[in-house]
């Protein structure tokens, strides 16, 4: 089942970054493509976007019914389960609660002299958000990149989503009203990341784009970005979770698992302070597995990409949690809390064993957008502040500037930066 390290053997940092680096191969060629994506669409915009449509999810569109009307819209949401739309709303409730303890307020400060400085803060004008719509439908996600863009006072949410075969999920529309998207595009894939970064006849240029997506989404964010502002490159799902004695093998091994089951290449590790605990949670995934209905892919992940590994102490297990920085990390021992200030590197922590990692994906409050693949080294999770800007504000007294113009130009000359010096010297002399 799970491969089994020690990570008091030599060579153990190796093997384990080995393991992190999951197999993404093609990406050469998925540059070539991403990159002639985004050309067409730049040089033939509406008409470029309707063409890799017909050609890649075999939906026929024109550039009038690129965009869902109103009224569509509305029958959509009311096509969704009374009771999933209550979900969605009780889920939207808890993470526009968090996120609002995110606003970011605008402040200054007055000097001695009178001179003033500051910031200001300032809502985006209009965001777009990328919606995957291949192998599942992600409604949590439409909520949890819109509300914070919503909370933090963007304009305008525009929001792309593929509907292969001309499948609309009532579910993601439904989430869109909830959450406050204001258009919706069904279009998907490289071709709708160029859209919101040029912008066409139909589909708006948006300042930043947010949301995940496949290797051809990741792909064109990234090419994209200078453009436009983007919220991260993410790659595959993964989860760490630090389990001891106290940690039933079985809950371990699920919650591992739920982070599997999302496609193969997703990574989950356990890291554990006993062989014999590495032991129960491998004979706890070995029964469950027959009974999940995605065992295919999650015994691919775990195959491919999962790994149980032993430590000589709890200690010890946080350092290499902090050498992974996951995506998801949870401490299912005995006393969480005391390890909590260790943890310098994750995108969401889960603190005690009724802290599941799934609880967070849906409905717990803290957004599911997350630095992987090691970023949570230097990287935070989606929120409000994405969706603002920072302007500094510099109102310079007289008697400030005469002291300041001392300073810069003193400066200025010794960078060689002439016309610096004679601007900073004219407030100097009043």
């Amino acid at each position: 089942m799970f491969v089994q390290l020690n990570a008091s053997v030599p060579g153990f940092c190796s093997r384990l970054d080995r393991l992190l680096r999951r197999d993404t191969a093609g990406g050469d060629e998925i540059d070539r493509v991403v990159r002639e994506i985004i050309a067409n669409v730049v040089a033939r915009r509406d008409d470029a976007v309707v063409g890799y449509t017909r050609e890649l999810d075999g939906v026929v569109l024109t550039p009038g019914t690129l965009e869902l009307p109103p009224e569509k819209i509305r029958d959509l949401d009311t096509q969704t389960d009374p009771e999933v739309r209550r979900a969605l709303e009780a889920a939207a409730s808890r993470i526009r609660g968090f996120h609002e303890r995110e606003q970011l307020a605008s402040w200054s400060y007055t000097e001695p002299d009178g001179t003033v400085l500051g910031q200001k803060i300032t809502p985006l004008e209009r965001v777009g958000i990328y919606v995957p719509g291949g192998k599942a439908a992600y409604p949590s996600s439409v909520l949890m990149a819109a509300i914070p863009a919503r909370v933090a006072g963007v304009d305008e949410i525009v929001m792309t989503v593929p509907t292969p075969g001309g499948e609309i999920n009532p579910v993601v529309i439904s989430a869109a009203r909830i959450a406050g998207v204001d258009r919706i595009f069904t279009v998907g894939g490289a071709q709708a990341i160029a859209a919101l970064a040029y912008g066409t006849e139909t589909i708006p240029a948006v300042d930043k784009i947010v949301g995940p997506g496949n290797a051809y989404v990741a792909t064109a964010k990234k090419m994209v970005f200078g453009r436009v502002g983007i919220d991260m490159i993410a790659g595959p799902s993964e989860v760490v979770v630090i389990a001891d004695h106290s940690a039933d093998p079985e809950w371990v091994a699920m919650d591992l698992f739920a982070q599997s089951e999302h496609d193969e290449l997703a990574q989950a590790i356990a890291i554990v302070p006993d062989s014999r605990i590495a032991g129960a949670i491998n004979r706890a995934a070995r029964a469950l597995l027959p009974g999940m209905e995605r065992r295919h892919i999650i015994d691919c992940a775990v195959r491919d990409n999962g790994a149980v590994i032993c430590t000589d102490s709890l200690e010890q297990a946080v350092a290499v949690s902090n050498h992974i920085a996951p995506e998801h990390l949870e401490l299912m021992v005995a006393d969480a809390d005391s390890l909590l200030p260790g943890i310098r590197n994750a995108g969401a922590v889960f603190v005690g064993k009724f802290s599941a990692e799934a609880l967070g994906d849906y409905c717990a409050g803290p957004n599911h957008v997350l630095p992987t693949s090691g970023t949570a080294r230097f990287s935070s999770p989606l929120g409000v502040y994405d969706f603002q800007k920072r302007s500094s504000i510099l109102a310079a007294s007289e008697q400030g500037a005469r002291e300041m113009s001392r300073i810069a130009t003193v400066l200025a000359r010794s960078e060689g930066l002439t016309a610096h010096e004679r601007a900073a010297a004219y407030r100097g002399t009043g």
